[in-house]
């Protein structure tokens, strides 16, 4: 177990130096310097633009609640025969499914 993790760990290492040889950070590799003084002014960060206003939200005048009106068919109660017939033929489709 200790051997893995030591395996681990130098594989690790070896994966980060072959990254950094790959992007160019040769410099880095070979002699460990992460920070470079004379680099430090070359790396200035460009402003921002300001961000655009933020639209304002629309006003909406409140809706009353909608009432069904006494003529729609969704809102008329449902006759037993209606049902009935809902009945047998979800029995007879449970029937010829099984």
């Amino acid at each position: 177990m200790l051997e893995i993790g030591i395996f681990c760990v130098i594989l690790l290492a070896a994966g980060y130096w072959a990254t950094m040889f790959v992007m160019g950070r040769r410099d880095d590799v070979i002699h460990g310097k992460f920070v470079h003084s004379e680099d430090a002014g070359a790396f200035t960060q460009a402003a921002m633009p300001a961000p655009p206003p933020f639209p304002k939200r629309p006003v909406k005048a409140a809706q009353p609640t909608s009432v069904a009106p006494a003529n729609d068919p969704a809102a008329q109660p449902v006759s037993s025969e209606a049902l009935q017939s809902l009945l047998t033929a979800i029995q007879q489709d449970l029937k010829s499914v099984a």
